[in-house]
């Protein structure tokens, strides 16, 4: 018997003015915030997982990009995940919170909501930090 982490998915949109499209989430961790996420199933491949788990949580359409970071989220004693984050770009929808999120909506990557997991703090101080030094150089 192996106890291997599960793959988790997440995806990074962002709007015109950069800013982040974060979900508040409904039963675990309910009241804060995170990249809109979800994990992958049996047989399903990462990259469809991602625009699945996206659209159901936002009912927003997207386009996968590329692999932006991969994390281990040690944050659940309960359950190790190994996190895929995706950069994406809006294809369709209409955004609508539903699924595991009550509120959805864009915020500036230097002031954000209270997240619900450390790991995605990380992403977007990354992101942050990325974009940052694109503009400075």
């Amino acid at each position: 018997f192996y106890e291997n982490p599960v793959v988790g998915v997440a995806v990074i949109v962002l709007d015109k003015e950069g800013r982040i499209l974060l979900g508040k989430r409904n039963g675990s961790y309910s009241g804060l915030w995170c990249i809109p996420c979800g994990y992958v199933e049996y047989d399903e491949d990462v990259f469809d997982a991602a625009a699945r788990e996206f659209n159901e949580e936002t009912n927003v359409d997207i386009k996968i990009n590329k692999v932006y970071t991969v994390q281990s989220n040690f944050h659940n004693p309960e359950t190790h995940t190994v996190g895929i984050w995706f950069l994406a770009e809006v294809v369709g929808g209409g955004l609508k919170a539903q699924a595991d999120l009550d509120e959805v909506g864009y915020f500036d990557l230097a002031s954000l909501p209270e997240l619900a997991f450390p790991t995605d703090a990380l992403v977007i101080e990354k992101l942050h930090n990325e974009l940052n030094s694109d503009f400075s150089e």
